[in-house]
């Protein structure tokens, strides 16, 4: 089973390498959320004449592409996972009740009285409870191979959106600060105004480096989170048919000699409903059951 990705690391620590990391996707980067933008993106909180620039509205763009990416994946995610402990369950339930099935016929009187019906239901009731016993050896493994990596996997993005958030407070902050830059570059170029577009500019300084690594580190490592998906989950997936194929072979064997046991030639459908209607008709025959 493959390890469990790992949180977002800091901007400002180095990561180890993908190869060194296994199956387990890179680091997430801390990114911004799509939500509560209002429209403004990169470009409009970047300076001057780097603000007219086309080249941050594409970085924009480069952002929001692998970011919804990694939403899409997350929403995925948590479906395959839910759909595979529905498939789980519903597995285990099929083979539970094909063994209540058998337990309730080799109980009713019907076996009491025909020995070779006795047999054939006892043949049945044994073949039940071998399929019970492969299926939960197949749905344990499901759960070991497939389920419980999908969790793991799933238990990343909570790390995620609390970086969506942390940048989010960044591209905020800068906001703040490049407007009251904005503000004092408006106003007449005097003394006291000279000195505090020079501190506005002081303060916007380290938070502009900020942002920008942030979202430098952001487009490098999105991008290779998501395409270590396939080296995450291919095992996983792997296992997943494994498990299938052993589950389905022994079935066909334990029916292979449940069918042997019964020995009878199976009757067509349309000489099974023959038999049964006139059968049913010599019980309408009997005058207990008669019309009044």
């Amino acid at each position: 089973m493959p390890e469990a990705p790992k949180p977002p690391r800091d901007v400002s620590q180095p990561h180890s390498s993908p190869a060194r990391q296994g199956l387990t996707p890179p680091p997430l980067p801390a990114v911004t959320s799509r939500r509560g933008r209002k429209g403004r993106g990169l470009a409009a909180v970047l300076p001057g004449a780097a603000r007219a620039g086309g080249h941050h509205e594409l970085v924009e763009r480069d952002f929001e592409r692998e970011y919804g990416k990694l939403q899409q994946l997350e929403e995925q995610t948590k479906k395959l996972q839910k759909d595979m402990k529905k498939s789980t369950d519903a597995d285990l339930a099929m083979s539970k009740a094909a063994v209540k099935i058998s337990s309730d016929l080799l109980s009713n009187p019907l076996c009491e009285q025909d020995a070779a019906f006795l047999g054939v239901v006892t043949a049945f009731d044994t073949a039940m409870r071998r399929m019970d016993s492969f299926n939960q050896e197949k749905v344990n493994q499901i759960q070991k191979t497939v389920i419980e990596p999908l969790k793991k996997f799933g238990s990343v993005f909570p790390s995620l959106n609390m970086a969506v958030k942390r940048r989010e407070q960044t591209l905020q902050e800068y906001r703040r600060l490049q407007a009251k830059v904005e503000k004092y570059e408006e106003k007449e170029r005097s003394g006291p105004g000279l000195a505090k577009l020079h501190q506005a500019r002081e303060e916007l300084r380290p938070v502009r480096a900020d942002f920008e690594a942030k979202n430098q580190q952001l487009l490098q490592e999105m991008p290779k989170f998501y395409s270590s998906r396939s080296d995450y989950f291919t095992p996983s997936f792997e296992a997943l048919l494994r498990a299938q194929v052993v589950f389905y072979s022994e079935m066909r064997s334990i029916f292979g000699d449940l069918t042997a046991q019964i020995g009878r030639a199976a009757l067509s459908d349309e000489l099974r409903e023959r038999e049964n209607e006139g059968r049913l008709g010599e019980l309408r025959a009997l005058s207990i059951v008669g019309d009044d």
